[in-house]
């Protein structure tokens, strides 16, 4: 479900953060340790690569690259890159438990102008859903530009497949916040807004997501503590 900073009079953006990554851990632990019907443990990782997140790319690629790290320091959990631009382009590369190749896939990556695909991509992930054990989808993008009643049927199936959705803002866009909080809790996952400033804090959220993956509630818990 959506999670918003601690009320503070304050409105320094390492403050802010510091509330959001401790609101978004509690929303994550809350979530069940849910049973694998197989060993391996996989995770969609998406990016939103439309010419709105040009000027921050090089940002972003930074912060996606911490993800990698933190991926590869867990043990079986496979990463599927997904991305979408241009004039409907969207690309899924295979799972793979290397984070170097999927890493090198996403910095050859360039935006290109183009309309937001969450409908695709969360079929993609229904999809997926059915034919793997899948422990949950990571978006980041900036803009929402679809039919959000349908969106939001998907995100129930989702829900129903105990897939959730973690939704990660680059920007401050009202109506992008609003579906994409919305998108998240319906799937029992979780938002956020980033920028530069969070940049660390980011890292450690990511990190929260990846130690979920792979352990569930008790590798959160470890992550947490330490």
């Amino acid at each position: 479900m959506p999670v918003d900073p601690e009320n503070n009079s304050d409105d320094t953006p390492g403050k802010e953060m510091s509330g959001t990554v401790a609101g978004f851990l509690a929303q994550v632990k809350k979530r069940k340790h849910l049973p694998e019907r197989r060993s391996l443990k996989r995770l969609i990782f998406a990016l939103d690569a439309t010419a709105s997140r040009e000027p921050t790319w090089d940002l972003a690629c930074s912060l996606h690259g911490e993800l990698f790290l933190e991926v590869g320091n867990q043990a079986q959990l496979a990463v599927q890159l997904c991305y979408y631009r241009g004039l409907n382009e969207f690309t899924a590369s295979p799972f793979s438990p290397t984070p170097e190749e999927l890493l090198g896939q996403m910095q050859r990556v360039r935006c290109l102008a183009g309309r937001t695909q969450l409908e695709r991509l969360l079929a993609h992930t229904l999809t997926t859903a059915r034919n793997f054990p899948l422990r949950g989808l990571v978006f980041v993008g900036d803009a929402f530009e679809e039919n959000l009643p349908r969106i939001l049927q998907q995100a129930g199936e989702l829900r129903l497949r105990n897939v959730p959705v973690f939704i990660f803002q680059e920007g401050s866009d009202p109506r992008a916040g609003e579906a994409f909080a919305r998108i998240a809790a319906t799937t029992g996952g979780g938002h956020v807004q980033f920028n530069s400033a969070g940049a660390e804090e980011l890292k450690r959220l990511l990190g929260a997501i990846a130690s979920f993956a792979t352990a569930g509630r008790e590798g959160l818990e470890h992550f947490a503590r330490n």
